[in-house]
């Protein structure tokens, strides 16, 4: 195991504060901003029409009460849907429902907020879209912007992948976006360091690094960072922070930040 490192871990809300509200909501993304999170996490999809959304799944069933393709519908379709009331914890004080999250929407919010913040974004794949959700990816954080542009937004993106072809695809379109491998099975973890398209992150699911907790170290001798997902309980926040991750990404962003705070005797 790494040794501590002296700079905290960095803490990432997994599609916003989703412990508290529902998943991928603006809600859940404010909430995770006034808890303090350092950073924000959401997954991309595209619409028939080519909209981005923020949504996880391929299918709408489990988070809205919709049914059928998120990439066979089109936003109107989606606007028109409740992502809100499947979340056991969820209440709204307008009466009105949880809409879906456009990328648009949650990039204007983190812009207005004008704090230090990493935007994880993710984008899905397989899909019938191919390159263009991360094209589309990369014209928006162009148009807000955060890329490619003259000023000094403190919002700094990021983009994560399951999908080594997406990383390459970002990295040809925006080199200057750093890029993050995602992976869940021990075998992808590369001891020696080494990943897909030079991403300068890698992002190993908690049991990954319980399991190649050497990782760290390797990824940190040849300048890679490490940030693993989902880390939800006390247990794996300590094992995380002794491993000397660089982030954690998580449901519950006020949790593990009060306790990496209380760790190191802040």
């Amino acid at each position: 195991m790494s040794p501590s490192r002296t700079v905290a871990p960095l803490v990432f809300a997994h599609r916003g504060a989703s412990d508290d509200l529902p998943e991928h909501t603006l809600e859940a993304y404010h909430r995770a901003i006034e808890q303090g999170a350092d950073g924000l996490e959401c997954d991309v999809r595209l619409t028939r029409d080519r909209q981005l959304v923020c949504i996880h799944d391929g299918r709408l069933d489990r988070t809205s009460n919709g049914t059928g393709r998120v990439s066979t519908a089109t936003l109107a379709d989606l606007q028109g849907l409740d992502f809100g009331s499947w979340h056991p914890r969820y209440q709204t004080d307008s009466g009105q429902p949880a809409r879906v999250l456009t990328l648009d929407r949650l990039l204007a919010a983190v812009v207005e907020y004008n704090r230090p913040l990493r935007l994880l974004i993710e984008t899905k794949h397989p899909t019938r879209y191919g390159s263009a959700v991360e094209i589309q990816v990369m014209r928006m954080l162009r148009q807000y912007g955060l890329i490619g542009g003259v000023g000094s937004l403190p919002v700094s993106p990021v983009l994560m992948s399951f999908s080594p072809l997406a990383l390459r695809r970002a990295r040809l379109l925006a080199p200057e976006v750093p890029t993050a491998f995602l992976f869940d099975l021990a075998a992808l973890a590369r001891r020696n360091g080494h990943v897909p398209y030079d991403a300068p992150v890698l992002a190993p699911s908690i049991g990954v690094l319980r399991s190649r907790s050497e990782l760290v170290r390797h990824a940190h001798e040849r300048g890679r960072q490490v940030y693993v997902w989902t880390v939800n309980r006390a247990e794996d926040v300590d094992f995380a922070v002794q491993s000397g991750v660089d982030g954690i990404i998580t449901d519950r962003p006020a949790f593990v930040r009060d306790r990496v705070r209380a760790g190191r005797g802040a």
